[in-house]
């Protein structure tokens, strides 16, 4: 299982360009294999990663994730396409249709019909990141054209899925899917296998499954668990995550996040692995002015 860290989400690092820029240096050096910047109310995921990697050499470079809605998929293929460009061919496309309470209440666009946006996106989205020109006539989009990037190479595209009819999308169209907030064992009742079968009826490759977690390296579970409850509650209000974490029996984002010691933290990783988990993204919570230091040790411990 790949260990990436979570970048532009969570207050504790440098967010600034500079400071982006110096953690995915020193993740790199410290042999992560990948650096995941969310794509919320600050910097542009794409763009940052785009500096991101003209300034490393190795490390995977991903958006966890980049809403669709706002942006036409001529327009985020280009944006991709670029970034690959500029990092060496090293950067993942994580995409997702966000929440309708940004979506319609924030921006002002439907939200009416996600999973058939997200069908239609991919028609056009998916052949302009293999190299190939795009020519689909739909509801939504109707597009006919082509981007000529070489150095880009082939961009892959991961889908924030949770539902049974997004999981079957990103089965059938993508290179697999980046979760949050869904527990160990929903991710392997639920979303695994229903992302492999797509996948396999689709004749493509076994889904990548990347497991975004909050997680502290502590003694202090308690006071962790408190921290964290705080601090993501707003996960549990909205729709898609608060049917994962009812899936998984939970009562909000402190039941699915990994804290404790280092046997806990080693039992939690160790599940994620063994039920097919093939790339741990770790959000590492800023509990005290230490945490973060201390459980980047830890993860660097298990690569």
């Amino acid at each position: 299982m790949r260990i990436g860290v979570m970048s532009g989400a969570t207050q504790g690092a440098d967010g600034s360009l500079d400071g982006l820029v110096k953690q995915a240096q020193d993740l790199e050096a410290r042999g992560f294999h990948a650096v995941w910047m969310a794509n919320i109310f600050g910097l542009d995921a794409i763009t940052t990663q785009a500096i991101v990697g003209r300034e490393t050499k190795q490390i995977e470079l991903g958006t966890a994730v980049v809403p669709t809605y706002p942006r036409h998929p001529f327009a985020i293929a280009q944006q991709a396409l670029t970034t690959a460009a500029a990092s060496g061919g090293r950067f993942t496309l994580g995409i997702g249709l966000s929440h309708q309470v940004v979506i319609e209440n924030m921006m002002g666009l439907s939200y009416a019909k996600p999973a058939s946006h997200m069908r239609e996106y991919m028609a056009v989205l998916g052949p302009l990141l293999r190299g190939e020109p795009a020519a689909y006539e739909g509801n939504e989009f109707k597009v006919n054209g082509a981007l000529e990037i070489p150095e880009a190479g082939t961009v892959p595209i991961v889908i924030a899925a949770l539902g049974d009819r997004m999981l079957r999308i990103a089965g059938e169209t993508s290179e697999g899917t980046i979760l949050w907030m869904t527990g160990p064992a929903t991710i392997e009742s639920h979303i695994i296998p229903k992302i492999t079968a797509a996948a396999t009826e689709a004749g493509r490759a076994a889904p990548r499954v990347v497991a975004g977690f909050p997680i502290v390296l502590t003694n202090d579970t308690e006071h962790a668990k408190a921290h964290i409850a705080k601090a993501l509650a707003v996960y549990g209000q909205l729709p898609s995550y608060r049917a994962m974490l009812d899936k998984e029996g939970a009562g909000g984002a402190a039941d699915v996040a990994i804290a404790g010691d280092e046997k806990v933290l080693d039992a939690a990783l160790d599940r994620l692995r063994d039920i097919g988990v093939t790339d741990f993204n770790a959000a590492i919570m800023p509990l005290d002015e230490e945490s973060e230091k201390r459980t980047l040790k830890y993860l660097e411990s298990r690569l």
